[in-house]
């Protein structure tokens, strides 16, 4: 494993002295060239985390590290400006008065005119704004308002960006190639980055590595893929995306469920509460499976072009599945539901059987 550039340790951060701290011992590191992401919902401590690494804030206790220099600690604070750290606000701060080729050479003030002019122009390029270098920010759209930012955020050259939920105001389809044709220029470039961002596809499609925040903490750090997949909290399994939540007994690595015997994952033994993902469920005619699983009946379905996703009574609890566009069952068949596989987690709070989101 490599070095990391930046390295968060015990970080802690309390507004006010009668309130529970913002930010509370969060730890993690970022590597060389690498997209992390901190992802969970408003006011769980992601952009306050941002703020203290930037050095927007100052924090009450722990460290932020970046390339072996200390730019937080114990009574160590390094300005914003001497961090070498480039930012990409929320609304993109550009300054209304400028334009574009300003706005982006505003962030490389301290070079010689003709370096200036250089980099600015060769920015300028990558982010596909040459053409409209002339132009005042009230007459960009709103994507690109945003490679503006980014622009004048990479045009010195920082070792490490951050991103606060920079793709929030776009339209769906805009964010989606904005935020790909970001993530291929930071690769380009070689730029390690941290994306605050409260939606989850964002997060999974955008970041090599993310940590999923609640209440000022750190749920759990992993790949994309490994959090999904194997969440370690009901919260973590919950926030990333719709599952269906059962209690049952683990047994040697298997679970006897409505489902039918199950194989479980994560570490659990006696008994559990298991996150099984629409997606892990199997939807099958009644006639046709008989390995002790129950009967269902579908009481709603949403169409979502690619897929459905159905959701199934069984002995009076809903739970959903993910199924191909072309599924045959409608609203009021009757069907098995068999499980691929389930994952145990910690409960965060009582939990009950079933639904957990609503489906037409």
């Amino acid at each position: 494993m490599p070095t990391p550039l930046l390295t968060v340790n015990a970080l802690t951060k309390r507004f006010r002295a009668n309130q529970s701290p913002t930010v509370k011992n969060i730890n993690f590191s970022v590597y060389p060239g690498e997209i992390f992401a901190l992802l969970g919902p408003s006011g769980c401590g992601k952009t306050t985390t941002l703020r203290i690494i930037a050095g927007f804030e100052q924090a009450d206790a722990g460290t932020v590290v970046m390339d072996k220099r200390i730019l937080t600690g114990d009574d160590i604070y390094v300005p914003p400006e001497s961090r070498g750290i480039g930012f990409v606000f929320q609304d993109y701060a550009l300054f209304p008065h400028k334009n574009v080729f300003e706005n982006v050479a505003f962030g490389l003030r301290k070079a010689t005119k003709k370096d200036r002019q250089e980099r600015t122009l060769e920015v300028l390029s990558m982010v596909g704004m040459t053409d409209l270098q002339a132009r005042l920010p009230h007459h960009l759209s709103g994507g690109e308002q945003q490679r503006v930012a980014l622009a004048r955020a990479i045009i010195a050259r920082p070792k490490l960006l951050l991103l606060d939920e920079p793709f929030s105001s776009l339209d769906p389809g805009l964010r989606q190639t904005t935020r790909e044709e970001v993530r291929a220029l930071l690769k380009a470039e070689g730029i390690s980055a941290i994306l605050v961002t409260h939606a989850q596809e964002e997060a999974l499609s955008f970041a090599e590595r993310l940590g999923v925040m609640k209440d000022g903490t750190l749920e759990q750090v992993g790949t994309p893929e490994a959090v999904y997949q194997q969440p370690k909290t009901a919260y973590v399994a919950d926030f990333l995306g719709q599952t269906n939540f059962i209690e049952a007994h683990v047994k040697n690595g298997f679970a006897q469920t409505p489902f039918g015997h199950v194989k479980v994952t994560g570490e659990a033994a006696g008994d559990a509460l298991l996150s099984i993902r629409p997606e892990c469920l199997k939807m099958l005619a009644s006639d046709s499976w008989s390995s002790g699983a129950k009967t269902g009946r579908i009481v709603g379905q949403a169409f979502k072009g690619h897929d459905y996703t159905h959701r199934v009574e069984v002995g009076g609890r809903h739970y959903f599945v993910q199924n191909d566009y072309n599924c045959p069952f409608q609203i009021g068949d009757t069907v098995v539901l068999i499980a691929v596989s389930a994952v145990a987690v910690t409960p965060e709070t009582q939990q009950t059987d079933g639904e957990t989101d609503n489906v037409a």
